[in-house]
Order: structure tokens, then C-alpha cells, then sequence
């Protein structure tokens, strides 16, 4: 079974598994389709983290490729440009929106050598075939889909770049994605890449180092020596994806694992540590009294995640505190208690959303969660190459001397929380979201759907979102508003969404005595198959 929030992607992925490949080749190409068929979503200069669990061998892995600051940053080069963060604490407002689009806002590329990484480590077909049907989409062209045109035309949101403008930042972008009038394409309009095609087909012959090292590599930094970005070639040949055991916390009877920092896994295993002490079933699901404890839970873990989550080469990170059960029980009873906590924000809407989501499981059992995005897109296409570089030099603090301050080599914290989810010895969930720094939110939410009110996969992923990353709570359309008036008596700030869907995208597979259960995320285009 194969899930994500690209049909053309969910396709690719069961090709491959009926022409033999296993969970990891069925991932690897669906993430390159992702890059053609999402360009704003991921590609091969994005970065992510992929959880691997082989029952057959019990080797359970996350291949992490966080995209790290590039040599030449430093950490006080835009102190003097600070207007503020932005409310739900994804990233800050510089003047001249420098970190947020163009060439300054690009990291160092990860994702090709990661899926390069995974192959090697456990693929089973050839390289080559894991390319072609992402290259078929770029060479004939694909056409936009309604949840593609939504992201595309978004306005600005929390003081952000809005994704119009980026899609129109460089002439190569403009020509691909946007109609003769500068607007973006619409749903039905036909996007064909040749660029991006020539580009796959060389990393399909020649292999990642073509992108690191050889012709393409060239091509990236005579750009970026053109147009003062910060990417150099010794960035490129020295990045390497980082292999790490999963974070393991338990949740009622089950195992939970998750990625390490700087990831989102400490986040989630915390909020499921502290809810751990609470009847959640009993409160009914999404009761004012569920609203209430829930988005404390989520709360707390900010704070702590803005206190001390990040790149843990360069920071020490309290993961044992955040892991320990005595601390969420602290952290519970002040819940219990109505104590409210507060988020502190650098200078206190909507979402932003521009990462997606792989996950499958094959027949031997082989299970992949791979959460990939490029942050905030950068809007930069070089000629010739096709494809949009990520902009995550946007997420980083711009204060010298914060747990989430710029270092060159470093990589800022992100939320993605690809998870697989134990009953006993057998993995039972496989889940993963995007939703920038809502990843967590969502996936927390579906987790509990599934571990506590018995939701199928997709009833999991269905049901409406609320969220807490700030001191408000961020709610979708579908929360009654007679629920969110209790919390407002209770002196909560209340933001509701006009969209039905949100608070991340999520998708996954539960595994069952029955067979799989897959749910992909309705907010999105994306599809559940099975074969």
C-alpha cells in the first residue's frame, strides 16, 4: 500500500512495487514524482527525514537529511534586519524578506543524497528505474490539480513571502509555473518541464554525484556566484545525510518511534507523554474539555521546543528531560489544574504548508515514512535546471546566541515527525504530515485518533484539527463553534480557519489482522492504493 498527497506520486509508488521493487524503491520514486508534479512542495534540493522498519530483519533506521546553513552564513548577518516572528513560530520577518526568498534564503540541497543514501542502504531495483516515471511526468507535462492552484495563489500569511510572488521570483519559475499575465497556472492548465527532465535523466545515469560534484553541481554554483547567493561548491561535495536510531517513548500500550532532533519526534513523544495522563476517550473527541487539554499539551511542548530543540551538533538538547515520564506528569498536573501556559513569542491566519508526505508499507512488510519538504520555498530556478531550490534559511533565528541561531554547517529545528507506531513486537500505525510547524499538531491528532477512539486510517486523518503554537487556538471550519465559545469563556483566544481541512496534511497506514488501512489526508489531492 502506498499513500501521499500526489495521485501521480501514489501511482509511481505502486508501480513499483507490482514491478518487484520494495518499500524503500516505491518511496524513493514517489518522492521524485513529488518533486515534478509539487515543485513547491519538495524536489531534489529540499531536505526531510525517513523513517525504515524491516521486520524481517528488525532494523529499524531514519536516514535524516536536514539541509544545513551553508559555510558562508553566520550567526549575527541579519541581526540589524529583525521586524519579528511570526505568530505560530515558523520563522522570523527580516527587512528586505531576505532570509524568505531569493538565493540568500537557500541551505545547503539534501534530499537527492538521501534518496541516493537510502538506495544504496536498502533499495532492490536499479537507480535508473526509480527515475523514469518522474521523468516521463516532467518531459510530457502534468496538470495542476485543485489543492496545487490553492497553494499556488495563497496571499501572504504571517508576514511571509505569499507563494504567488515566489512562483514569479526568478524568469525560469515564471515560465514554468505561471500563465502569460504573470498569474499562476490554474487547475487544468498543463505544466511540461524539459529543464527538469534533462536534469533527472543525467542524476538517473550518472547518479547524485552529478548533482554534488560533476556538471550539475556547476551549473548550481555558477548561479550562485552570479546572484550572491550563499551555496558554494565545497557546501555541495562535503553534505552527507546523517543515520539515526529512532526516538522510542511508549503511549499506553504501544511503542512509539520517531525521529531525533532536529526534528519534531521529541515534540510528539513529550504531547504523548503528558496526555498519557488523561481519559482522553472519556472526554469525548474534540469536547471542550479535549480542545482544552490537548492544545495545553501542545503549548508545553513548544515552549520546550523553542527552548531547546535543534541541531544537536551544536546545542545540547534536553532530550532526556523532554522523554522523561516524570516531567509530563509534572507538565499534566499542571493541566489538571487549569494552569495555561504561555508560548512567548519575539513580537506576538493561516498556515504554511509546503513539505509533503510518503508512506508505505510492501508485501514483506517493509515500512517507510518519509516526511520531505523544501521550508519555504525560495522561488529560485536555475536556467537549465528545472527545479526550485528550498528556502530554509528562513526558519532560522536571526538573534545570535538562541537555540535556533544561524551557524554555518548547522541545521535549524522542523517539525516533520515521520513516526511508525508498535502493538507489542508489530508495527501497527506508519504516519507522517506535512504542515511546516503544524507537522506535529496533525500527526499528534491522528495518532490519538487512532490509539484512542479506534479510527480507521482514514477516519483518523478525516476528523477536524485544532492547534496551540501559540497562545491562541488555531481551530478548522468544522470545530463547532459552540465548543470554541467555551474555551473563549474560558479566556482562550480562539482563530478559526474558513477551510474545513488543515492543521497538516496527514497520511498513513494502520496495519491490521484484516489487512492494511490507508488514509490520505482530504484536505489534499492525494490517494490510497493498494495492490
Amino acid at each position: 500500500m502506498v499513500v501521499s498527497p500526489q495521485p501521480e506520486a501514489s501511482e509511481a509508488g505502486l508501480e513499483i512495487l507490482r514491478a518487484g521493487g520494495n518499500a524503500v524503491d516505491a518511496a524513493i520514486a514517489m518522492a521524485f514524482v513529488q518533486g515534478v508534479v509539487d515543485p513547491m512542495m519538495c524536489g531534489i534540493s529540499g531536505f526531510g527525514s525517513m523513517a525504515v522498519y524491516d521486520p524481517n530483519t528488525g532494523k529499524h533506521e531514519y536516514i535524516d537529511f536536514h539541509s544545513p546553513a551553508p559555510g558562508a552564513a553566520t550567526g549575527d548577518m541579519w541581526e540589524d534586519l529583525i521586524e519579528g516572528e511570526a505568530r505560530d513560530g515558523y520563522g522570523f520577518i527580516l527587512k528586505g524578506r531576505v532570509n524568505d526568498i531569493g538565493y540568500k534564503s537557500i541551505c545547503v540541497p539534501a534530499s537527492l543524497k538521501a534518496y541516493a543514501t537510502a538506495h544504496e542502504r536498502h533499495g532492490s531495483m536499479p537507480w535508473k528505474d526509480l527515475l523514469s516515471r518522474a521523468i516521463r511526468w516532467a518531459s510530457e507535462g502534468w496538470t495542476v490539480r485543485p489543492h496545487v492552484e490553492f497553494f499556488w495563489s495563497q496571499p501572504a500569511i504571517m508576514g511571509r513571502v505569499a507563494n504567488y510572488e515566489r512562483l514569479s521570483y526568478t524568469p525560469a519559475a515564471k515560465a514554468l509555473y505561471c500563465r502569460e499575465d504573470g498569474t499562476p497556472k490554474k487547475v487544468g492548465d498543463r505544466v511540461v518541464n524539459p529543464d527538469l527532465a534533462n536534469t533527472l535523466s543525467i542524476i538517473a545515469e550518472k547518479g547524485a554525484d552529478a548533482f554534488y560534484t560533476g556538471e550539475i553541481a556547476e551549473k548550481i554554483v555558477a548561479d550562485m556566484r552570479a546572484n550572491d547567493g550563499l551555496v558554494s561548491a565545497e557546501d555541495l561535495a562535503g553534505y552527507e545525510p546523517q543515520i539515526h536510531e529512532p526516538v522510542v517513548s511508549d503511549y499506553r500500550q504501544y511503542r512509539v518511534t520517531t525521529n531525533q532532533p532536529p526534528g519534531g519526534g521529541l515534540m510528539l513523544s513529550l504531547m504523548l507523554n503528558i496526555l498519557e495522563h488523561f481519559d482522553l476517550a472519556a472526554m469525548g473527541h474534540n469536547s471542550v474539555e479535549y480542545l482544552r487539554v490537548v492544545s495545553e499539551a501542545m503549548k508545553r511542548a513548544t515552549i520546550d521546543k523553542d527552548a531547546g530543540i535543534g541541531d544537536p551538533d551544536f546545542m545540547d538538547v534536553p532530550a532526556e528531560k523532554l522523554l522523561s515520564k516524570e516531567y509530563a506528569a509534572e507538565c499534566a498536573e499542571r493541566i489538571k489544574q487549569g494552569e495555561k501556559a504561555e508560548v512567548p513569542r519575539f513580537d506576538p491566519a493561516s498556515q504554511c504548508k509546503d513539505t509533503t508526505q510518503v508512506t508505505v508499507v510492501d508485501k514483506d512488510g517493509l515500512c517507510v515514512s518519509m516526511t520531505h519538504s523544501l521550508g519555504m520555498p525560495s522561488g529560485v530556478v536555475t536556467e537549465g535546471l528545472g527545479f526550485m531550490y528550498n528556502g530554509c534559511m528562513g526558519v532560522f533565528d536571526p538573534r545570535p546566541n538562541q537555540p535556533g541561531s544561524i551557524a554555518p554547517g548547522k541545521a535549524r529545528f522542523s517539525s516533520i515527525v515521520p513516526s511508525i507506531i508498535f502493538d507489542g513486537d508489530a508495527p501497527y500505525v506508519v504516519i507522517g504530515a506535512p504542515g511546516a510547524t503544524q507537522i506535529a499538531m496533525g500527526v499528534l491528532q491522528a495518532t490519538l485518533n487512532v490509539l484512542d477512539f479506534g479510527c480507521t486510517m482514514q477516519e483518523a486523518v478525516w476528523r477536524p484539527r485544532f492547534s496551540a503554537t501559540s497562545n491562541a487556538i488555531d481551530v478548522t471550519n468544522r470545530i463547532p463553534h459552540f465548543v470554541t465559545d467555551e474555551l473563549e469563556g474560558m479566556g482562550y483566544e480562539v482563530i478559526r480557519n474558513p477551510h474545513s481541512f488543515g492543521i497538516a496534511w496527514v497520511h498513513g497506514i494502520r496495519i491490521t489482522e484484516d489487512g492494511l488501512d490507508g488514509g490520505a489526508d482530504p484536505g489534499a489531492d492525494g490517494v490510497t492504493l493498494a495492490g
